[in-house]
């Protein structure tokens, strides 16, 4: 199973850091931290379609990580 986690700059400056793991049976579990946040925005998806990429975790939090 993957597991996999990366930092990434948003326009404005924030700084997100994102998290992968795959789950048994097409599986995944995903989360996005906002900097200096002590709120994870998490998602479990059942059938995921793994692998995940980047763009794809990242567009799952999309509407919340453009929130100010």
């Amino acid at each position: 199973m993957a597991n996999e986690e990366w930092i990434k700059t948003l326009k404005d400056g924030r700084k997100v850091k994102f998290n992968y793991q795959e789950l048994p049976e097409d599986g995944a579990f995903i989360t996005a931290q906002l900097e200096r946040n002590e709120v994870v925005y998490s998602v479990v998806l059942a059938k995921a379609g793994n692998p995940l990429s980047h763009e794809a975790v990242e567009s799952h939090f999309q509407g919340e990580l453009s929130k100010t």
